[in-house]
């Protein structure tokens, strides 16, 4: 079995503050087991919820502005 990581694990992982993955909790934002003793989180849920946060760069780099 995958051993559960902790608020503090992920908040390193995720390079946030402590703070912000409690917050990402109270909201249901990432993907988290509620035990009587705290959070947990399975790494590989984890990586799956990051992987679809994930946004494609565009191939080439079009200006917008007009030179002048």
């Amino acid at each position: 079995m995958e051993k559960l990581l902790k608020v503090e694990q992920v908040a390193k992982l995720l390079q946030v503050s402590k703070r912000t993955i409690y917050d990402w909790t109270h909201t249901d934002y990432i993907p988290h087991y509620k035990f009587p003793n705290g959070v947990r989180f399975r790494g590989l849920e984890v990586e799956r919820w990051l992987s679809k946060k994930k946004i494609q760069g565009r191939e080439k780099y079009k200006k917008d502005v007009c030179d002048l």
